[in-house]
């Protein structure tokens, strides 16, 4: 089935308190681009997640987006209690010089948020038990982003058979207006010759010239070449592999065997056909430049 390079997927998976959410973003590119951002705590995930999203697509540029996140607690808090007692301890001496009575003026408050007596440390994560809500993430998230590609690609083959219609129809009109070519250039070089100097020329150089001109211009080969185009067109579109890179190829050579029947195009005709099957091929590109 034929892909579309661009499109938009998203997953998400629950595994206990741990929420995992994968976006994927894809667009056009000649290659396969991986960019992957997650969190700090899936990064040994991240060679992984690239192995993951290598099967599935063979080009475009894919931005991957993974958020974590967790319900209740993710931290614990710390108290240094000796530090604690050793401040209690200073200010009940300061006070007893002083005739005070700190524990009344200075609270504990005050204490607590001193430098080293609480900290805070992040609870650890323990990152390959959580693989498997990752990748049920991201292989939800992978099928989302098919499915779009998969129907961009069926509007993309639909828009490219009409185009390649178009285009086997200039093909026969081309063929059908370079029938009967030879005679007509003999005609027009005896009409030339006839009124530059009369009657005085010799009918077998006439005959010789006119091969050789029509011989020049004579398109049979490029028109089968280009028919042949067309129909492996036509079959890489209905395969199941990846195929943008063979409609590259095949446009890029349709567009050479048209460039060389404009070349020897002797005609206005045949030369007004050259025009629009340029045009044709011009569209396909830039349709089978979004193709997979």
């Amino acid at each position: 089935m034929l892909r579309s390079m661009t499109g938009y997927g998203r997953g998400e998976a629950h595994s206990g308190r741990v929420t995992v959410v994968v976006e994927l973003r894809s667009v056009n590119n000649r290659f396969r681009d991986l960019q992957v951002r997650c969190p700090r705590e899936y990064l040994p995930l991240e060679p992984r997640i690239n192995n993951v999203l290598k099967d599935p697509f063979t080009r475009g540029r894919i931005d991957a987006f993974v958020r974590r996140s967790v319900q209740g607690l993710q931290a614990e808090i710390l108290c240094d209690k000796a530090l604690v007692r050793e401040y209690a301890r200073i200010i009940s001496e300061i006070g007893a010089e002083m005739h005070a009575a700190p524990q009344k003026e200075v609270g504990m408050s005050f204490i607590l948020g001193q430098p080293g007596v609480l900290t805070i440390t992040e609870a650890p994560v323990d990152v390959m038990a959580e693989w498997d809500v990752c990748d049920t993430a991201l292989q939800a998230a992978i099928a989302d982003l098919t499915q779009m590609r998969e129907a961009e690609g069926s509007a993309l083959r639909k828009d490219l058979l009409y185009n390649l219609a178009e285009m086997s129809r200039c093909i026969e009109e081309v063929d059908a207006a370079a029938a009967g070519i030879n005679d007509r250039i003999r005609l027009r070089l005896e009409t030339r010759i006839r009124r530059m100097i009369g009657d005085r020329y010799e009918a077998a150089r006439i005959v010789q010239e006119a091969a050789l001109l029509a011989d020049k211009a004579d398109i049979s080969e490029e028109l089968t070449r280009l028919k042949s185009h067309c129909d492996q067109f036509t079959e890489a579109l209905d395969g199941d592999e990846a195929v943008g890179r063979r409609l590259d190829f095949l446009l890029q050579e349709m567009h050479r065997e048209v460039n060389t029947i404009g070349s020897k195009a002797a005609e206005h005709p045949i030369s007004h056909r050259v025009v629009e099957m340029k045009s044709v091929l011009e569209r396909m590109r830039e349709q089978a430049q979004n193709v997979e």
